[in-house]
């Protein structure tokens, strides 16, 4: 009896193993990249300098990003234009409308210079520019967002996951033909280099593009 005992607490250990190593490969991914974001949102991963009425940024935009941004604005009333350098994208979205939201409001104009590289939310914040100018050269990257389990592209249209992305853009360009455009150029893991011609036809620049 108390063999058998003994090989069902083996076994049932055994199994709660099997179970969990199964869990962790399958999760991998989502643990993995859940803890580079807790990770990235603990580092000040943005970078902020002020030359003249300019406000250069650079680097992810993560949690302490509009802390940082406020500070500057406030100590420097003078900016009149934030200068995207390489912005590969946001931790998460909340934190970059917010953001983005912040600049609209002060009346700041965005640009891109030549050797510019935006891709996903450093594309979002860009355009919270009342005024928005391009340097030829420039890269601004697209694709869709993910909430962990699906892309955007993967909920239907007018599900309410597509609200609060799909209204930032239309505040900030007068229609949400972008917002489409966007989740359906790549997927989450990819990403949608955008041509002269997509640039123009989406209205991303108030101004032509510089030579």
């Amino acid at each position: 009896m108390r063999k058998n005992k003994k090989l069902k607490w083996i076994g049932g250990i055994l199994s709660g193993l099997i179970l969990l190593t199964a869990l962790t490969v399958v999760c991998s991914k989502d643990i993995q990249n859940f803890m580079a974001m807790t990770y990235l949102n603990l580092k000040t991963t943005t970078k902020l300098e002020v030359k003249d009425k300019n406000l250069y940024i650079d680097g992810i935009i993560n949690e302490k990003t509009y802390d940082q941004f406020v500070k500057i604005l406030n100590d420097n009333p003078q900016i009149e234009t934030l200068i995207e350098g390489d912005v590969p994208g946001s931790i998460d979205d909340d934190t970059m409308i917010k953001l983005a939201y912040f600049v609209r409001k002060k009346g700041l104009n965005t640009k891109i210079l030549s050797n510019s590289d935006i891709n996903s939310g450093g594309v979002d914040l860009f355009l919270a520019g009342v005024e928005r100018t391009m340097e030829k050269g420039a890269k601004i990257g697209v694709h869709s967002w993910s909430d962990g389990e699906k892309d955007a592209a993967e909920y239907p249209v007018g599900s309410p996951e597509h609200e609060a992305n799909r209204k930032y853009i239309e505040i900030m360009l007068g229609s949400d033909d972008f917002y489409w455009f966007t989740i359906y150029a790549a997927t989450a893991d990819s990403i949608h280099q955008m041509t002269e011609e997509e640039i123009t036809k989406y209205r991303l620049l108030t101004q032509p593009i510089k030579m």
